[in-house]
């Protein structure tokens, strides 16, 4: 018989990290851990990840719905195909727990050459908001560890502040030499967008994330008409599920790239259904984490590596927290590897 129970993890920072919306000091996660009770020590683990004020499942009966799940895990087949629409992060921490379940190798969820050491995905460095000396500290680090995408969140301090400190970067970084991608997480409003889109298209940016807060597709689709910086849409995705929904915001907006969070989206599944409908209108995508432990992050860069893409993917965030579950995942060169010398050490979260 199937089992299953749940564990919460409260991830811990190792430096505040500032976005439009505020500084991230602690993030909460919950393990979702399945099991046959006639083979009790092979385990399957999922994580559940949500973003406070961001994902559509931070609500207060998130637990209450994995209590639900765990007690009645014998019905995932229900829970996976329509029982979780409203709950995104669980579905894919189900799907993934599942998925490792029945894995030949524990954690090791899509065996490839990512998997065996032998290649691996290209990444891009995130620098958080902060004052001008503590992001051009940060950007310097990133260029010193290799990093040749370099993404930075803006809005949050003065804008002509983070000109400067663009322009700084494109004086001493052509082009040619390193990709740089902003993320305003929604911080202008639509009547000072495009002016600010002028400007920043001076600096010769790879993409600008989600200039304005979601759901207002009519400005949106002017904005990404008229600007002339690329638009990728982030947050503008999330609690769409339905295939039809999915095709009237592309065509309505009709962006140049979107971005694909899986835990955010409700896992793999709906993930490559976005990316299916944006490579039948051309366009561009790349995938990022949520902000999960390692358990997440591993189910994530597994997945975007099957899908053979050459654009920088967002998936260094493992680094980022003192307390993340340790595992082979690792950062060479501005690339993620999976190490498989590496060890997993996930007994504080299977023991119940």
């Amino acid at each position: 018989m199937l089992k299953a129970f749940y564990k919460k993890h409260t991830l811990h920072f190792k430096k505040p990290g500032g976005t439009s919306r505020g500084v991230l000091r602690e993030k909460d996660s919950w393990f979702l851990i399945v099991y046959n009770d006639q083979q009790p020590e092979k385990k399957g683990i999922g994580e559940c990840s949500i973003i406070p004020l961001l994902s559509v499942d931070d609500r207060p009966d998130y637990e209450q719905k994995l209590t639900e799940v765990t007690n009645n895990i014998g019905n995932y087949n229900y829970w996976l195909n329509e029982g979780l629409a409203e709950f995104p992060s669980v579905r894919f921490g189900l799907e993934t727990a599942m998925k490792d379940l029945h894995a030949a190798t524990p954690r090791v969820l899509f065996p490839s050459e990512f998997t065996s050491g032998k290649k691996s995905i290209p990444i891009n460095g995130l620098v958080w908001m902060g004052l001008f000396d503590e992001m051009y500290r940060q950007i310097r680090e990133k260029v010193e560890q290799g990093f040749r995408c370099v993404k930075l969140k803006i809005g949050a301090i003065d804008f002509e502040e983070e000109l400067t400190l663009l322009r700084r970067i494109r004086k001493e970084f052509s082009e040619k030499d390193m990709e740089l991608r902003v993320d305003a997480n929604g911080a202008f409003t639509p009547l000072e967008t495009l002016e600010k889109l002028k400007r920043l298209a001076e600096l010769q940016l790879h993409s600008i994330e989600q200039p304005i807060r979601q759901n207002q597709w009519e400005e949106m689709a002017r904005i990404c008409a008229l600007s002339p910086v690329p638009v990728a849409l982030d947050e503008e995705l999330i609690g769409i599920n339905k295939p039809e929904k999915i095709s009237n915001m592309l065509d309505v907006i009709n962006p140049q790239y979107i971005i694909l969070k899986p835990s955010l989206l409700g896992g793999w599944q709906p993930s490559e259904l976005f990316i299916s409908k944006a490579e039948k209108r051309n366009i561009g995508w790349w995938i990022t984490s949520a902000l999960e432990a390692n358990i997440g992050l591993n189910a994530i860069a597994q997945w975007a590596f099957t899908l053979n893409s050459d654009m920088y993917q967002g998936l260094g965030t493992g680094q980022l927290y003192a307390n993340n579950i340790p595992s082979p995942l690792t950062i060479k060169n501005a690339r993620l590897y999976y190490d498989d010398d590496g060890l997993w050490d996930v007994k504080s979260i299977i023991d119940e």
